[in-house]
């Protein structure tokens, strides 16, 4: 069955996950959020204690550690760690950091990049990430980079924090966000790059319903609304 791959890149707060998670809806398509994926086991290497920026001990972690995908009645991607629910857990501020580190090392990247390709052959996809269109799927029919400036995303990381209940100072989330970007775009391994056929999409004067319908209209055509 031929499939159709959408690739959704782009820094930290773009709005990446929001966004592919509102078209996936819209279009009938599966949404991976490959974020999730290595904020899970960035979220081990913390609990364990571990140092995520220790290339050798994350890897000799690597077979302890099984993630899974399930999607909920919601259709909501749900993620599993050795079978425990993390989905939420992930989420907290100060896994973004250890997500970012483990994510440099290539034995996290070849563990995790078979699970990847293996849901674009079977399903029509939309998968957001650092490096989807460039290394996950580089043959994808779409390819989009989507931006907004450090004060925008950092704006609309403060107001996700609230929602969760756990505020942080504006100042803090910026830091963090371009420490982030800083790194995901020097590291060594698939760093965070506009693919070269990939459309730029920068939201940062942009709302959500401006953006999801900006991004739809990019899908649409690049896919003649299949």
């Amino acid at each position: 069955m031929k499939t159709i791959r959408v690739a959704i890149d782009g820094p930290s707060g773009a709005g990446k996950s929001t966004l592919a998670r509102a078209a996936a809806g819209e279009l009938g398509y599966l949404y991976v959020d490959t974020g999730a994926i290595y904020r899970t086991v960035g979220y081990y290497a913390c609990v364990r204690g571990m140092n995520p920026k220790d290339g050798e001990a994350v890897a000799a972690a690597l077979p302890e550690i099984s993630v899974e995908m399930t999607y909920g009645e919601d259709g909501l991607q749900r993620m599993l760690l050795n079978g425990e629910d993390v989905t939420e857990a992930i989420r907290l501020p100060e896994i973004s950091l250890c997500a970012s580190a483990v994510s440099a090392h290539p034995g996290v990247r070849a563990f995790l990049l078979e699970m990847q390709r293996k849901l674009a052959r079977e399903h029509n996809v939309i998968m957001d990430g650092r490096d989807i269109g460039t290394v996950v799927l580089p043959d994808a029919e779409v390819k989009v980079f989507l931006t907004a400036s450090p004060e925008a995303r950092a704006r609309r990381r403060c107001l996700e924090l609230e929602g969760r209940g756990t505020p942080q100072p504006y100042e803090k989330v910026l830091e963090e966000i371009q420490e982030r970007d800083w790194n995901d775009t020097h590291r060594s391994i698939a760093p965070l790059r506009q693919a070269e056929d990939a459309v730029l999409l920068d939201t940062t004067d942009l709302d959500f319903q401006e953006s999801r319908e900006a991004l739809l209209a990019i899908l649409r055509e690049r896919t003649n609304g299949a």
